[in-house]
């Protein structure tokens, strides 16, 4: 298993970089949150994304992907952390990687193509209260005739607004807790009794609440086998958390070098504050913790690539990387408010954009208890 990129890995790292720090500098994301986007995101730039085939990486050359792998993903999602670039790339994954393993061949015909081409967009509606919990799911889904009746909630849907379509989890049988029992659908939007609000969360991104009020699906809404949507479920999000983790990195690194440059330039009592023993120790820290970070969440992406990862594998190096980059991320952005003084809570400097962009993907798919947790759950213990 390699923990660095290839060296074509390599090259499209460099031109999302170049083509971020061109089309999507941190002051379009500013500028975003200023204007109030409905979609928060730039649909001009959606489309240049999608036409520099971002979308299809992850995905088989069959339904339109480039099988590039996702070490190859990671490398444009820490691109984008740089820059906080706003764009439905994580709906793409998440919602691509749940119709590829769970959907049916012809929910991957009608869907796949569209998504990898941008001409449709599918968010992932998970879940129902403020803190992530997969098994706590408890939207009803009951049979009603040849099909299914829907009723609940949903919130912090992340991407949808504006979707075409949401891929939900509910309950077909069992309580909250349960892992059996919990059954995915897929919902198109203007389906009678869904209506969708969005939600204001401090990234400024797209996030929505969905309420179902005994909304009516066919049965071939339902994706996989009834109540066993699950373990499909979970690797899917995986597949999500590493992609988030890579993002927050790339966040954290570029939101180190700014600081280092304060530390190199403010200067008091006639010397650069980074001479200070007491922050380069500070400074010292991140570094080596970054560099942690980076392992875990390349040996992470690496195993998604690797035939030889089973499911129970690449989840607990999904967790060890989110875990890892949400701890990392929130320490680095911490220091750098500390470390740029009475100016880094103000919001003329973009390290505040950078701190409230951490604490959501933080929060994302599951925080650091959540994924302690799943950890140790998923290690075996010597007898």
């Amino acid at each position: 298993m390699s923990l660095i990129y290839s060296e074509e890995q390599r090259m499209l790292a460099d031109t999302a970089r170049e083509f971020l720090a061109a089309k999507s500098p941190v002051a379009a994301q500013r500028r975003l949150r200023d204007e109030r986007a409905t979609n928060g995101f730039d649909p001009a730039l959606w489309r240049e994304i999608v036409d520099l085939g971002w979308t299809g990486i992850p995905f088989p050359e069959a339904v339109g992907g480039l099988e590039f792998g996702y070490k190859a993903l990671g490398a444009v999602f820490e691109e984008m952390g740089r820059t906080l670039c706003a764009s439905p790339m994580f709906s793409v994954v998440v919602s691509g990687a749940l119709l590829q393993l769970a959907g049916t061949p012809e929910q991957q015909t009608a869907w796949l193509p569209a998504l990898i081409a941008g001409d449709k967009r599918v968010a992932l509606a998970l879940d129902e209260g403020p803190r992530h919990d997969p098994l706590a799911t408890t939207l009803s889904a009951r049979r009603e005739g040849s099909g299914y009746r829907l009723d609940g909630s949903k919130v912090f849907v992340v991407d949808g607004i504006g979707a075409d379509a949401w891929l939900l989890a509910a309950r077909t049988e069992g309580q909250a807790g349960d892992r059996e029992g919990v059954s995915l659908f897929l919902v198109s939007a203007g389906t009678a009794g869904l209506s969708m609000s969005p939600q204001s969360l401090i990234d400024s991104r797209n996030h929505a609440r969905l309420r179902l009020d005994s909304v009516l699906v066919p049965a071939s809404a339902l994706l996989g086998a009834e109540g066993q949507g699950f373990g499909m479920l979970d690797q899917a999000l995986d597949r999500g958390r590493a992609c988030l983790a890579a993002e927050m990195l790339g966040a954290a690194e570029q939101l180190f070098a700014t600081t280092l440059d304060y530390l190199k330039t403010r200067v008091q009592f006639d010397a650069p504050i980074g001479s200070f023993q007491a922050l380069q120790h500070r400074a010292a820290r991140c570094y080596t913790d970054l560099c942690l970070a980076r392992s875990a969440v390349m040996a992470a992406l690496a195993a998604f690539d690797d035939p030889a990862s089973d499911a129970t594998t690449c989840g607990r190096l999904a967790s060890l990387a989110k875990w890892k980059a949400g701890e990392t991320a929130a320490h680095v952005s911490n220091e750098a408010v500390q470390m740029h003084g009475g100016i880094g809570v103000t919001d003329e400097l973009d390290v505040g954009l950078f701190l409230k962009r951490i604490r959501v993907a933080q929060a994302c798919l599951g925080d650091g208890d959540f994924h302690c947790q799943r950890y140790a759950a998923l290690t075996e213990l010597p007898a």
